[in-house]
């Protein structure tokens, strides 16, 4: 199954809009001929990690009681949203190195 980036693009960028508030990284898929996989996965890979330290620093606001708990309940989602996702896809990325290991030479 082939995966089309601006499709991956989409898609993540639908998931990371679940969250709502500030903490939803917004991912705008490259135009056609622009840009290549790499950036696209970095860029995917740095709004992963802020969408999780938005989390984890709306948590530790609400602690010292200074946020609003909605905000945090939605941004921890969000983290965890994403956390799900980055497994996912880590996973798919495993099992198709190893798939390619078992194949015959």
């Amino acid at each position: 199954m082939a995966a089309i980036p601006s499709a991956a693009a989409a898609a993540y960028q639908s998931i990371s809009n679940i969250g709502g508030g500030a903490a939803s990284a917004q991912v705008a898929p490259p135009a056609s001929g622009t840009g290549s996989f790499t950036d696209f996965l970095t860029g995917a890979i740095k709004d992963s990690v802020q969408t999780m330290k938005s989390g984890e620093h709306l948590a530790t606001q609400q602690v010292a009681g200074n946020a609003n708990i909605v905000d945090v309940v939605n941004a921890v989602n969000s983290a965890e949203i994403t956390l799900d996702t980055v497994v996912a896809v880590r996973d798919k990325v495993v099992q198709a190195y190893q798939s390619i290991m078992n194949m015959p030479i």
